[in-house]
């Protein structure tokens, strides 16, 4: 089983994955750091260099390559605005795809930040002096990747959970505990 966890920039992509993988016992991957580890390079560089089609396009030859990989796993999926090369997997009997949601304001509590170096790191005072900003962005966010991702059958609400509540759930939801790990 190939479970892709779908969804925006902070919502708990990355966190729940790992916990699901763990308590499942799959392999866990994050798109990002794969990323990172294919290429050699920074996200910060990554993001900085050639234009989102070009970077989806990479992105989605590697999960086709993770999803190659024969083993039962969980990927935390980057948002993505160019999916037609992973579209496919949403029909594949051993893909259950799912998009993890969330409000605005529960995405906006869980917010970091990265440096140029990658490594993640919490302002609080930061965040909370430009609330609005943030809270719009992620808004938007919510908005485009929520049409985008329509194609996504499965929709998960994590309802400001935390992550050991959102993966109960989940594997309550789609009947994981009867699966096993490989």
């Amino acid at each position: 089983m190939n479970i892709l966890l779908f969804g925006v920039s902070n919502v708990g992509k990355s966190v729940t994955g790992e916990l699901l993988a763990s308590r499942l016992n799959y392999q866990f991957y994050d798109l990002d750091e794969e990323v990172k580890n294919k290429l050699g390079i920074t996200l910060e560089t990554f993001v900085s260099s050639g234009t989102l089609l070009e970077r989806d396009l990479i992105r989605c030859s590697i999960i086709n390559s993770l999803i190659s990989i024969p083993s039962d796993k969980v990927i935390a999926v980057t948002p993505l605005t160019h999916i037609v090369p992973i579209r496919h997997l949403f029909s594949e009997k051993d893909v259950l795809a799912i998009e993890l949601l969330d409000s605005a304001e529960n995405i906006f509590d869980r917010l970091v930040f990265s440096d140029e170096n990658d490594n993640i790191y919490k302002d609080d005072e930061y965040k909370n002096r430009h609330k609005n900003y943030y809270l719009n962005d992620i808004r938007k966010d919510l908005e485009w990747y929520g049409s985008v991702y329509s194609v996504i059958k499965h929709k998960f609400d994590m309802d400001g959970r935390d992550t050991a509540g959102v993966t109960e759930a989940l594997i309550q939801k789609y009947h994981l505990n009867s699966r096993t790990g490989g």
